[in-house]
């Protein structure tokens, strides 16, 4: 797939630097902090919101300082080292785990020179931007190509904590796997963690010692994918590429892609247009990106697989177009409509046909 441009800015800044022409107008040095809830190491969620830091390192070279502090906890020490790192001059800093999201407004309005950037979470500031990828639209790809896949009609799906953008990505698999397979059935387990890989791979164990033959994600580490390569079966990589750890089992990732809008908001630091925004950006904007699909699952399922997609990106297809029903057979969405954001932003149930109880 050709990559698309982001935003227009940073499209223009990226031919800038590569006509050894500064990226932007850059009076002072800016310093950057990053918290992540798991390691950098994960291969995952974390392991990719550090590449985009990366990235911006990269596109600004000496002019960006950034810092990073890993393994940070939802809760009270959260805001503790939000506070230090604004006592240690951090400009800008992304908070990237929705159980950040109470302790950023909580340090924002003690700090109110230092911008915030958090991701996937609802609450804004005057110094407080919120940012997050609609993960749902790289789900419906990977839930068509499982629903043809699967041949016992059984796709286990591991999960982290009940919100809105896992129950989103559940509901969206399902949704396109049915499509596909009128058959399938979901099998889900919630560990309660985003990252712990033993957990990971106790819950796969699980799921394909109850019939599953097909594994899907949204935790981080890539135990799933290398437990599934060991066994034979088929599995997807969740936030980054993760087929180096499943060659075979590994069909494609859905891959977070957040360099350019780190490049595009710390860009607008520098040239002192940053305000508060509320962003939501996918597929057409590359921020979610599909990998290469596996070709070892056949030419006509790959094409079925790139045609999705690619609908997606030119918007003529939506994941959450009706008629749908929420679990309990209310109509949620009518025939011909497409669910809009708030529906979605707000997504506390399953959809209909998924065997399973929410947890509260």
């Amino acid at each position: 797939m050709k990559r698309r441009s982001f935003l227009a800015g940073t499209a223009a800044a990226a031919g800038a630097a590569a006509a050894g022409l500064p990226a932007r107008a850059q009076a002072d040095k800016i310093k950057a902090g990053f918290i992540y809830v798991g390691p950098i190491t994960d291969m995952g969620y974390n392991y990719q919101h550090n590449v985009g830091r990366e990235d911006a390192m990269a596109h600004y070279g000496d002019a960006l300082e950034t810092v990073y502090v890993e393994n940070v906890p939802e809760g009270p020490d959260c805001e503790r080292i939000l506070t230090q790192l604004c006592l240690d001059g951090c400009d800008i800093i992304f908070a990237t785990s929705f159980g950040f999201m109470d302790p950023t407004i909580n340090v924002a309005a003690k700090f109110p020179d230092v911008k915030f950037e958090h991701a996937t979470g609802f609450k804004t500031a005057d110094n407080v931007a919120i940012y997050n990828a609609r993960f749902y639209e790289g789900r419906a790809v990977i839930g068509h190509l499982a629903g043809k896949l699967t041949k016992t009609n059984q796709i286990g799906y591991i999960v982290p904590v009940p919100i809105p953008e896992v129950i989103m990505g559940i509901n969206a698999a399902f949704i396109a796997a049915r499509k596909a397979n009128p058959d399938v059935q979901f099998k889900i387990i919630w560990i309660y963690e985003w990252h712990d890989p033993q957990k990971e791979a106790d819950a796969a164990k699980a799921l394909i010692e109850q019939g599953c033959d097909v594994l899907m994600q949204h935790t981080d580490s890539n135990a799933p994918i290398t437990l599934a390569e060991e066994l034979g079966i088929h599995a997807f990589g969740q936030a980054a590429d993760m087929s180096a750890y499943g060659p075979n089992a590994c069909v494609t990732s859905i891959v977070d892609n957040w360099g350019p809008y780190y490049i595009e908001r710390i860009g607008k630091m520098f040239d002192g247009s940053w305000e508060t925004s509320d962003q939501w950006l996918g597929m057409p904007e590359d921020m979610i990106v599909l990998p290469e699909i596996n070709d070892n699952i056949g030419a006509e399922l790959k094409a079925e697989g790139e045609a999705i997609r690619d609908a997606i990106i030119a918007r003529e297809y939506h994941p959450f177009t009706g008629p749908l029903n929420r679990q309990d057979g209310t109509e949620f969405v009518a025939e011909g409509e497409v669910a809009d954001d708030e529906t979605l932003l707000n997504m506390m149930f399953y959809v209909e046909g998924i065997d399973a109880q929410l947890p509260s």
